[in-house]
Order: C-alpha cells, then structure tokens, then sequence
C-alpha cells in the first residue's frame, strides 16, 4: 500500500492538532515525519507514530513545550527542551547551532530534557541542505551491553556527521548497536532475517533473528568493543555540556524521556570557503567511484545517497506503509 506524501503529512499534522500541539509545532513534526517515511525511514516516521500519540497521552511530551535557552558560552549554548515534542526541539537545536556557526565558524547546541528525535540523520541533512557541516549525537536510555558484559547498562546512542554535497548531502546516521532496535523492528515486520548476527538471543547464542534480540537487549555494539567505547564517551560529553541526564539516569524512567543531544555546525564560508568546501567533496566522491564493485554489475552509494534515491521513487509512487498502522491512525480523526 502505498500514501501520496501530502496525504501523510496532511494526517500527522491533523492528529498532532487534535492532540492540542500549536500549529507551527504540528506542521513541522508532521513534515518531518512524513520526511523519514518518504526518505526509507519508516521506523522513525509512520511506523513510530504511534508510540508518540501514546507517550503524548502519558504526559511525557508536553504539545506546548518549547526549547529555551539557559547558559551561552560565546560559540556554546546550553538549552532545555522542556520536553516537548523530540524532533522540533532537535531541529530548533540544530537551527540555532547554525546561527551560532555563522557567526563564529562552529556552533555548539547542547540539549537537555528532551524527547526522541526520531531520525536522527533529519539534523544532519538540515544542515547540510543549508551548506553546513554537522556532527550531532543523542543518548538513550539502557538498551545495550557493555563489551564482555550481559546485562544493558549503555545506550546506543545514535550519531550523525553530515556534509553539504550538491546532488545529495552525504549524512551518515548510525546508532552505535550493529542494527538499531528501528532496523530491528522493520525486519521483524517484513519478516526478514537479518543480513549478519546482530545480537544474543535468550540462549547467549550470536543470531540474525530481529525478534529474539529484541526479546534480549543483547545488541553487538558497532565494532564490538570499540562501539561500547563511544557509546560511555559521547554520554559522558552530551551529559556534561548540557546538565542533563546521562544513559544510566535515563533508566530510571518509566519511558525513554529526559534525552541529552548535541548539536555542532561548522560554517565552511567562516573556514575555508565553500567553495573549496565543494571541490573537496567533489575530488573525494569521484575517486570513490572509481572503486570496482564488489560484484559484477553491482552499485554502492555513499551515505546518504541512496535515501535520496528513494525519496524520488517514492514522491512520485508514494510512500509504501504498513496498511495495519496507517488504518489505525485514520481511526484517530474519527
């Protein structure tokens, strides 16, 4: 089944009306919705929706909270998103960090107090679609071993670095684990296995099954031993800059609430000029394509390539949905 954008965006922003949301909050929650689902990201579009309508009717997202600034340190800022809505905060942050770069070259947003930001690779093509440079990170609650242990004691804690190309931004938006628990969801639900062990199930056995590591928390880290290690030092930095809450205070909630971001732009006009800027990314991409593929006849594609790819297949085709969520959502407006 597949939904024309503006339909989709039309229903989010509807439903974020009904749920007392400003309009200006509405609109732009439910662009960037509709944004990930069309970009292939239907785990943290359609697909989460409703699980922020359920963290909305638990108190937990406030429709009217806003971000507000409460420290500045020349280039550093320190905020509160109040815990409103995780993904206009998020972008808000992201908005401000670019302000900041473009007056100093870098701009640094650290957010504290603050919901899900879904997507975590929309900031990085903001600011690259702005002709920024962007490193941006967020932590989670518990949700993954530290190396060599069982029990979940860190979090997988997304990160995105992104640069302005001129046909399609390169953005890559990882979260720390092998596969995040989005990947892992969107598997189970097509029915796929997964393409290498991304995890334990029950029985500590390595496997490529997305509902048995669910079931566990027992996600590899990316690199093994090396992911655990960014996963503590970018908690620690996020916690630190913003006051906020760290992975393991996190934990202490209910729900996965009271997040800790950060957000850096760097100005290439302030630095080296973008055009140097563009001619660099130009240099590097044309000799990564001179790379044989690995099999005869086969593509690869530079982080953030692809998803544009998909978002011209799917503006013109439609954004394929899982028909069961989308009928559930029809039924909020009823």
């Amino acid at each position: 089944m597949r939904i024309q954008y503006t339909e989709m965006k039309n229903l989010f922003e509807k439903i974020l009306l009904k749920y007392g949301f400003p309009e200006d909050t509405a609109s732009r929650a439910a662009r960037m919705f509709a944004d990930n689902s069309c970009d292939g990201v239907s785990s943290h579009g359609l697909n989460r929706f409703p699980r922020v309508l359920s963290y909305i009717s638990k108190g937990h997202i406030d429709p009217l909270g806003k971000p507000s600034m409460e420290e500045s340190f020349g280039a550093i800022e320190r905020w509160n998103g109040n815990r409103g809505m995780g993904c206009t905060n998020a972008a808000a942050a992201m908005d401000r960090a670019m302000d900041l770069a473009a007056q100093h070259g870098i701009g640094c947003v650290a957010l504290a107090n603050t919901n899900h930001w879904m997507r975590g690779g929309s900031y990085g093509l903001q600011a690259a679609r702005a002709g920024y440079m962007a490193i941006c990170w967020t932590n989670t609650r518990p949700n993954m071993p530290p190396w060599g242990a069982r029990d979940i004691r860190i979090g997988n804690n997304p990160l995105v670095m992104a640069f302005p190309v001129k046909d399609a931004p390169l953005v890559i938006d990882g979260a720390l684990a092998h596969f995040s628990y989005g990947a892992l969801e969107s598997h189970r639900l097509a029915g796929k296995q997964l393409p290498v062990p991304g995890g334990y199930d029950r029985d500590g056995n390595l496997t490529t099954d997305p509902a048995a590591i669910e079931e566990t928390w027992r996600v590899l880290p990316i690199g093994f031993w090396k992911g655990s290690g960014y996963s503590l030092a970018l908690d620690m930095i996020g916690a630190t800059l913003s006051k906020g809450n760290s992975v393991h205070q996190v934990g202490r909630y209910e729900d996965e609430i009271a997040l800790t971001q950060v957000f850096i732009a760097f100005d290439a006009e302030k630095t080296s000029g973008r055009n140097y800027a563009e001619e660099t990314a130009a240099a590097v991409l044309e000799d990564l394509k001179t790379a044989a593929p690995a099999e005869p006849g086969g593509a690869f594609f530079y982080p953030g390539e692809k998803a544009a790819l998909t978002r011209m297949d799917n503006m013109e085709k439609g954004i394929p949905v899982v028909e069961e969520i989308w009928n559930s959502l029809l039924k909020e407006l009823e």
